[in-house]
C-alpha cells in the first residue's frame, strides 16, 4: 500500500515537473518566435544627456527586451554624422536603419509638403504642438511622407527639439534689429526665407562645427532650443552671449525607418519596433520639456544675457510665408487643420 502510494506520489511529482518543463519550453519558444535584427540607429546630438540620446537609448531598451534579446540595436551620438542630411543620405543607402532629422533638412529629398512642419510660427505653444502633430494633422503629413518617398521615409515617431529662439552677438527686440546678421539655420525652404524677408542672411554651417563658428565670428548668430545650445557651450562662444526669446519655431522632429525594409521585416519585429518609437518619443519629449527650464537657468547663471520679445511683427512675417507655401502644395486645408488644433 505503502509502496502504491509513493508510485502514485512519484507519477504526480514526475507530471508536474514535464508540465513545467513543457511550460517552460513554450515560453521559450514564444520569446525567441522574434527573428534577430540587429537596427542601426543615428542622432546628429554629441551629449550622452542630450534628450535625442535619452530617446534613442528608450528605443534600444524596448527593441531588445521586448525581443529577448533576439532584436539588438547600436546608437551612434553623432558619430555617424553631425549633420542632418548625412544621416538621411546614411538611412538612403542602408548605413543606418533609424534616423532622427528635421523637417527643414529634409527638403533636399524633393518632398516640398515637409516644408509644412517648418513653417515658423506654425505653433502657439507646445501644447498645440502636440495637439497637431499626434493629431489627423500628422498622420495626414506622414501619410504624404511615405506616399511621396515611394516608402523610402516612413514615420515612425515625431520627437520634439523645444521652442527655438534666436541667439546671438548681440540682443533683439523687433524685427528692425535682425537687419544684416548672419544667422546659422537651414538654408533652403521657408526657413530661410522668414529670415531673408526678416533682413537677416541665412548661413549654412554644420551642427558640430558651430560653436568654433560662432567664436570666430564666421556667423553673428544662430537658433536653436536652450538645451542643445548649452550643451554645445554655444553661450560661452564669442558671439553667443545674448538670447531673445522668439520661439518662432515648436520643432517636430522625424524618427524615420526606411518603409521598403520596414514592410520586410515580420509582424512581431515591425510590432516591437513601432512601441520602442512609441516610448522613445514619449522619453524624448519629457526629457526637453524638464531640460529646457534647467538649461535656461544653466545659460544665465553662466553669464548668458536673456530677454522677451513682442513676437507679434515676427508672427505677422511669417502667416503670409505659410498661405503661399500652402497654396503652393494645395494642402490650404491641412493648414487650417494644424491651426484649428491649437
Amino acid at each position: 500500500m505503502i509502496k502504491l502510494q509513493r508510485t502514485k506520489q512519484f507519477c504526480c511529482i514526475t507530471i508536474f515537473v514535464l508540465l513545467a518543463i513543457s511550460l517552460f519550453i513554450g515560453n521559450v519558444s514564444a520569446d525567441t518566435n522574434v527573428e534577430p535584427l540587429h537596427l542601426i540607429a543615428a542622432h546628429n546630438q554629441t551629449g550622452q544627456d542630450n534628450p535625442y540620446q535619452i530617446g534613442m537609448l528608450k528605443f534600444k531598451e524596448v527593441v531588445e527586451e521586448l525581443s529577448d534579446g533576439a532584436m539588438t540595436v547600436a546608437v551612434h551620438a553623432g558619430t555617424l554624422g553631425t549633420s542632418e542630411p548625412e544621416l538621411v543620405e546614411k538611412l538612403q543607402i542602408g548605413a543606418a536603419d533609424v534616423i532622427i532629422t528635421s523637417p527643414g533638412f529634409m527638403t533636399a529629398s524633393g518632398i516640398r509638403e515637409v516644408d509644412m512642419l517648418a513653417l515658423l510660427y506654425l505653433f502657439e505653444s507646445y501644447d498645440h504642438w502636440v495637439k497637431a502633430i499626434d493629431g489627423e494633422p500628422g498622420q495626414e503629413i506622414a501619410d504624404i511622407i511615405y506616399e511621396k518617398s515611394k516608402g523610402d521615409f516612413k514615420i515612425i515617431g515625431n520627437w520634439s527639439a523645444g521652442a527655438r529662439h534666436y541667439y546671438g552677438k548681440k540682443p533683439i527686440y523687433s524685427l528692425e534689429d535682425v537687419q544684416g546678421l548672419t544667422i546659422r539655420t537651414q538654408t533652403s525652404g521657408v526657413v530661410a526665407e522668414f529670415w531673408k524677408q526678416a533682413s537677416a542672411i541665412p548661413t549654412s554651417v554644420a551642427w558640430g562645427e558651430l560653436y568654433q563658428a560662432l567664436q570666430q565670428g564666421v556667423v553673428d548668430s544662430a537658433e536653436n532650443a536652450y538645451v542643445y545650445l548649452v550643451q554645445q557651450s554655444h553661450h560661452l562662444a564669442r558671439n553667443g552671449k545674448y538670447l531673445s526669446e522668439t520661439a518662432h519655431d515648436w520643432t517636430t522632429r522625424f524618427m524615420l525607418i526606411d518603409g521598403n525594409k520596414f514592410n520586410g521585416y515580420s509582424e512581431e519585429q515591425q510590432n516591437i519596433i513601432l512601441e520602442a518609437a512609441q516610448a522613445s518619443s514619449d522619453a524624448e519629449r519629457e526629457a526637453v520639456m524638464k531640460d529646457d527650464v534647467a538649461y535656461k537657468q544653466k545659460a544665465i547663471d553662466e553669464g548668458m544675457i536673456v530677454n522677451e520679445v513682442d513676437i507679434e511683427p515676427f508672427v505677422e512675417l511669417a502667416i503670409p510665408i505659410q498661405d503661399e507655401l500652402a497654396a503652393e502644395l494645395d494642402l490650404e486645408s491641412l493648414l487650417q487643420k494644424i491651426r484649428d488644433a491649437k
